[in-house]
């Protein structure tokens, strides 16, 4: 299973000026497997430690945070010896470690030539609870596979290129395989290891459901170990209304869906920890397109998607032949699963934001607008052939200088004043540098 993150962490390897690498995201979206991966095939050893199981190595930082003694503890420890230039460290679950976050710090002063990967899936939360020392380290985001990644993990490279090289006479040729495998995408998702059973088990979509009720099970398994106590029942509250938020025409967060007279102080720290575990994404509303977009946000006004379309799916109870079946995929819940779709591939695609608008009457709303490459992108996302285009009408009549985009299930085409993408095709604009 190739990941195109895999890519950073290559040139990482390569900087004279590098410093150690954090890689955070929820449980179970591959760090683990990317550490390792990048160690065997890039570097002559590696010593990796789990903090989490082998508790042996957390006293490691608990009398001294100067690298040579640590080096020489993990030695001793391991049985390795470790030679910089030749030798990968890899930290897992670092923040169970006392001070293991810190001491990236004076790795970085200290020993910048020692190779160090750390990796944990409650560094949102822990970073926010310990003291870390800004600016020491680099930071990498993993995230789900994007349907990029997962045409990759099918065997259809070429597919990913004509999506890359925007050929989009040669994709319109081929329309129907991207769109048969866009179903697949959104019943499969992108966690690593549904994928790989969809690759392993010949497309048998019950046992990939399977997995998916075993990593929500997980996931709230974790609420319980890992949260404040007193803030355990509001998030299992808001865990278990997201999907019924979404199924609304108005997919803004309700606080009243939560709980009869609910209120944002009461959730507000359940939301939160949610995003810091990385569980889901919230997405800003804002009124005025221009720059920075930040600026116009307002934190009342929110939607909130999932970290992944197969979770969603899953938590939805929806059958794979409500989502496999051609005529069924893109009326089902809504659109709430295509949103969820497009919010992931811009989330993987930029390293900014994404917000959603509305105007200030309230009348009109875009799905998504961000910044890329130094411009306003304004998103409308329809879930098929549909291409009436109202509120992105309303828009480019009060933003005439800004180029407008739709994604839906008609090709690609561009228009006087708005280009139209097909679904499978988000990467391929986005992703290059010529939006």
């Amino acid at each position: 299973m190739r990941r195109v993150i895999e890519e950073r962490l290559i040139e990482w390897k390569d900087k004279s000026n590098r410093k150690p690498i954090l890689i955070y995201g929820a449980r179970q979206v591959g760090k683990t497997w990317l550490m390792k991966t990048i160690a065997k095939n890039h570097f002559t050893d590696y010593v990796y430690i789990n903090f989490e199981k082998e508790i042996e190595y957390k006293a490691i930082f608990e009398s001294s945070l100067v690298p040579e003694k640590i080096i020489k503890s993990i030695e001793i420890l391991s049985g390795k010896k470790i030679t910089i230039g030749k030798t990968v460290l890899l930290f897992d679950e670092i923040q169970e470690a006392e001070n293991g976050l810190t001491s990236l710090k004076y790795f970085n002063e200290d020993l910048s030539k020692l190779h160090i990967v750390a990796a944990g899936s409650l560094l949102g939360i822990a970073l926010k609870q310990q003291s870390f020392p800004v600016g020491q380290v680099e930071f990498i985001n993993m995230r789900p596979l994007s349907f990029s990644e997962f045409l990759l993990a099918t065997q259809n490279e070429e597919m990913v290129e004509l999506l890359i090289k925007n050929d989009w006479e040669t994709v319109k040729m081929v329309k129907q395989k991207y769109l048969q495998l866009l179903r697949h995408y959104y019943f499969v998702g992108g966690m690593p290891e549904a994928v790989q059973v969809y690759l392993d088990s010949d497309q048998d979509f019950e046992a990939i459901r399977s997995v998916h009720n075993n990593i929500l099970q997980a996931y709230e398994q974790d609420f319980a170990k890992h949260a404040p106590s007193q803030v355990i029942p509001k998030i299992r509250m808001v865990w278990d209304t997201l999907v019924s938020q979404l199924a609304k025409e108005n997919k803004k967060f309700i606080y009243g869906v939560v709980k009869q007279g609910g209120r944002a102080k009461e959730f507000e720290q359940a939301l939160n920890w949610l995003e810091d575990y990385g569980l889901i994404h919230k997405i800003y509303s804002i009124n005025k397109a221009s720059f920075p977009l930040s600026s116009y946000m307002d934190l009342k006004s929110f939607k909130v998607y999932l970290l992944d379309i197969g979770l969603l799916g899953a938590k939805a109870n929806l059958s794979s032949k409500s989502i496999i079946e051609k005529e069924v995929l893109f009326k089902e819940f809504k659109g709430a699963l295509t949103e969820q779709f497009v919010l992931q591939e811009l989330t993987g695609i930029l390293d900014q934001k994404v917000y959603y608008w509305i105007n200030k009457t309230g009348n009109a709303e875009l799905d998504f607008i961000f910044e890329n490459n130094q411009k306003i992108i304004p998103l409308e996302v329809k879930a098929a052939e549909n291409l009436k285009a109202k509120s992105l009408k309303t828009f480019h009549e009060k933003h005439p200088a800004i180029w407008c985009y739709r994604t839906s299930t008609s090709d690609y085409r561009a228009e006087s004043w708005m280009t139209n993408i097909p679904l499978y095709g988000v990467v391929g604009v986005f992703g290059s540098h010529e939006v």
